[in-house]
């Protein structure tokens, strides 16, 4: 088998195309062809430097890139099926939690694997087995131990792509706050995940879903993907008349669930005031080191919210997801998040859009992705 091409990161705002030998496939492992690879946030602030990314064993260079759908290269003898028991062969499209739980420590034995402190031990420099382990490249490792599901080709590779993330995470999310038929949500932020929590909010039976931006064209895009009201920061440009925009909107109650995709620390406390008495504040966006914010815990206590944070998700939430969005792509239009494609070669070029994304009339409405 030739190498397969990858984008290296070896510091910020700077990659190295390179080449790498095919990973063996050991028992129980499987390789994926990378079909898309999107790029979130937290990419983009290894990408600036804010932060670093975390790897196992040595320290270098490394891949990036966790958002991404891909089909079966190839199986080891013993995968026949995905993890819910279709059959699988090479050449299937397919979805895959990009962590791997250990299944064997205290947090995977209590039924939670996305908490599993080992989890990230996909992530390592490419001087180390796998190396190839991320989405900006042409190849991925599936661990044995994986969860893997199959894509239906009613939807698109763009579609595919975003669900171990974008899409998955905000699902999630909205399960542990216990969305119910008919509440109240609010989302800060009409970013990728923003967008797609809009839509899946809206599908989980919320009677009103309230988007916050400051980009118009992602508000307008909030509003096809299920938005009923959205709230422009430029219009209402204090914290004190956004929490009443949301009061107005929710019969003065606030609402019951308030998800925060933001990832500025500064909206929190407002995101709090604007959850009902015991509502579910549900945090994903602030996933870096030093997101300090001051907190009136006193508020939190006497009006009863519940602070939910969520990083990761469970395996069967891609399965869940995957099927939301084949049965909603006519609905909504969910594939506009990845508005622009660039090849392997030009991902500088696909990062400098995702930093501008929304930010001028020409830009991406959210965020790119690059396609090997």
């Amino acid at each position: 088998m030739e190498k397969g091409r990858a984008a290296v990161f070896v510091g910020p705002r700077h990659f190295e195309m390179t080449e790498l030998p095919p990973v063996p496939v050991g028992p129980g492992g499987i390789r994926v062809r990378i079909l898309a690879g999107g790029i979130c946030g937290s990419d983009l602030h290894f990408w600036r430097g804010e932060i670093e990314p975390i790897l196992t064993g040595k320290q270098g260079p490394v891949i990036l890139g966790h958002e991404m759908a891909g089909v079966i290269d190839t199986l080891a003898p013993d995968i026949s099926t995905d993890s819910m028991g279709r059959p699988l062969k090479e050449g299937d499209r397919v979805v895959f939690t990009y962590f791997f739980p250990c299944r064997r420590c205290y947090n995977c034995l209590r039924g939670e694997l996305n908490h599993c402190p080992t989890r990230f031990r996909f992530r390592a420099s490419i001087e180390e087995f796998p190396y190839c382990n991320g989405g900006f490249a042409e190849y991925y490792y599936l661990f044995p131990g994986h969860f893997v599901f199959k894509v239906p080709d009613e939807l698109s590779n763009e579609a595919a792509a975003a669900v171990n993330c974008a899409a998955a995470q905000v699902v999630y999310g909205l399960r542990q706050a216990n969305l119910q038929l008919g509440d109240h949500v609010v989302i800060q932020g009409a970013g990728g995940l923003g967008i797609n929590a809009a839509a899946a909010a809206k599908e989980m039976g919320a009677a009103s879903v309230i988007s916050i931006d400051g980009v118009p064209s992602r508000l307008e895009l909030a509003r096809q993907c299920g938005a009923d009201q959205t709230i422009d920061i430029n219009e209402y440009d204090t914290s004190e008349a956004r929490i009443e925009r949301v009061k107005e909107l929710t019969e003065g109650r606030g609402a019951d669930v308030v998800m925060e995709v933001v990832g500025y620390p500064q909206v929190v406390p407002e995101g709090i005031a604007m959850t009902r008495k015991g509502g579910a504040f549900v945090e994903i966006g602030n996933i870096w080191p030093g997101s300090n914010v001051t907190l009136d815990v006193s508020k939190v206590l006497w009006g009863q919210v519940r602070i939910i944070p969520v990083t990761h998700y469970d395996p069967y939430i891609l399965p869940v997801t995957v099927d939301m969005l084949t049965r909603t792509r006519d609905k909504y239009p969910l594939t506009r998040v990845m508005s622009h494609t660039f090849p392997l070669e030009r991902i500088g070029e696909a990062f400098e859009a995702a930093e501008w994304a929304g930010k001028t009339e020409d830009s991406a409405v959210t965020r790119a992705m690059v396609a090997p």
